[in-house]
């Protein structure tokens, strides 16, 4: 899982930068508007608590940083700098609030899931404040702010409900097991 883990983080943090380099701005539903690397920013979001669960914080890091070097190569130079730095500085702040509300639940339960969501919560904020900041300037936070946590939180869930869903599986397969035996 660590290395499915890494990869699918690496090829999100790349997505988002070249979408953003790409496309600018586009419409994230509700009148609002978001850089287009949103939603592979917010699926981002999601991998970096499942890399945290199966990696240890040097790899996590080293997995955004190697994101931001291959994003340079491909996408506009400052929108790879903005992204390594936000990436980085939000996942510091993900970590210290996904950890502790995490605990020893297992992926998939509803305490997982509330602890992706809420550090996602935090770290969408964070991120999407020094990203914007950086790319675009101060003065176009407030403006980008909403359309970012639509975007990313919608992406978000599509990394917690699968792992839910595949939670609900396997609990269903052991009963049914049990009620066999």
């Amino acid at each position: 899982m660590k290395y499915a883990a890494t990869l699918a983080l690496l090829a999100t943090i790349v997505a988002a930068n070249w979408l953003t380099t790409e496309f600018g701005f586009v419409a994230v539903g509700f009148g609002l508007t978001a850089t287009a690397g949103t939603y592979a920013a917010g699926v981002a979001l999601g991998l970096r608590d499942v890399l945290q669960d199966h990696a240890n914080r040097t790899w996590l890091l080293g997995t955004i940083l190697a994101g931001g070097a291959i994003s340079y190569l491909i996408a506009d130079p400052f929108i790879a700098l903005a992204s390594a730095t936000a990436f980085t500085v939000s996942e510091v702040i993900d970590w210290g609030v996904y950890t502790p509300l995490r605990g020893k639940a297992a992926e998939g339960t509803n305490r997982w899931s509330a602890a992706v969501v809420g550090s996602n919560l935090v770290g969408a904020v964070v991120d999407t404040a020094i990203f914007i900041g950086i790319a675009f300037g101060a003065a176009a936070i407030s403006g980008a702010m909403a359309g970012q946590l639509v975007g990313k939180f919608w992406a978000s869930m599509l990394v917690v409900i699968p792992f839910y869903v595949l939670r609900l599986v396997r609990e269903r397969a052991v009963s049914d097991r049990l009620r066999a035996s």
